[in-house]
């Protein structure tokens, strides 16, 4: 009896940043299924009115009185941050060394692609994902982790890619955290056993869904953002058991409607 109102009166505390903590046992994070409901929103004030069993927002801008708000609602929380640039606006960006940093993002001012090799990455991402703990983030969606496809200013190899990936992986599991592959379908084989769902951007326009699918063959559900609408592309996201929502490019909740 005393062990079990000890473990409740530990959780509550967590809920509201208390600076107690729980250490996470082996296999103790989330795992969402495939027909698990999403809302994506990582700009303005969050709306936490939707009927979604998780929500995916960003890590830094997000205050913990909204993240607690959402979990006390029986709502589980992915956290957003960029594991494979830097962005000058955020409060950790003078943590990043010059060398680890290259060329530009093309499209994003103020953003660059990162040497995913270097400690001093590693050491970066792995402050975030416990920024994300201190938070009471259920799990994280990490971003920009297919570098190796773009100009960087690095020489990456799939290999590095995947080495950091896993990396990711199984650090955020380390801190019972849940963690979504971001788009990177071409890896997704290879890394579906290391990540508990797919977050994907329009794999419907682009056709590659496919790609995808070893993700739901797993029971692991896949969350894709399109954004324009099309009825066709419900229906076939609900045949493939894609959780498909369509949002603004902003993503900032000035539009959006389910095929669920």
């Amino acid at each position: 009896m005393f062990l079990k109102l000890f473990r409740s009166i530990l959780i509550t505390a967590i809920l509201f940043n208390s600076s107690v903590t729980i250490a996470a046992t082996q296999n103790d994070w989330y795992r969402p299924t495939i027909n698990t409901t999403w809302q994506w929103q990582l700009t303005g004030k969050i709306n936490t009115n939707y009927n979604a069993d998780v929500y995916d927002i960003d890590l830094f801008d997000t205050p913990v009185q909204t993240i607690s708000f959402l979990k006390l609602s029986e709502k589980k929380v992915l956290c957003y941050f960029s594991a494979g640039s830097s962005e000058k606006w955020r409060p950790d960006f003078n943590k990043f060394n010059t060398a680890s940093m290259g060329k530009s993002l093309s499209g994003w001012a103020g953003e660059k692609w990162l040497d995913i090799r270097s400690k001093n990455v590693r050491d970066m991402v792995s402050s975030r994902l416990d920024l994300a703990v201190t938070k009471g983030c259920t799990g994280v969606e990490p971003d920009n982790v297919d570098g190796y496809t773009n100009k960087t200013g690095f020489a990456l190899t799939k290999n590095d890619q995947l080495n950091f990936n896993r990396y990711l992986a199984n650090e955020a599991h380390k801190r019972g955290l849940t963690i979504a592959l971001k788009n990177a379908g071409d890896l997704a084989d290879e890394l579906v056993d290391y990540f508990d769902l797919s977050v994907n951007e329009e794999c419907h326009r682009y056709n590659e869904c496919d790609q995808l699918a070893v993700f739901t063959q797993q029971g692991k559900p896949i969350f894709n953002a399109e954004y324009k609408f099309n009825k066709k592309i419900c229906q076939q996201s609900l045949k493939e058991n894609i959780r498909t929502i369509f949002l603004s490019r902003k993503l900032d909740d000035s539009s959006r409607k389910s095929c669920d």
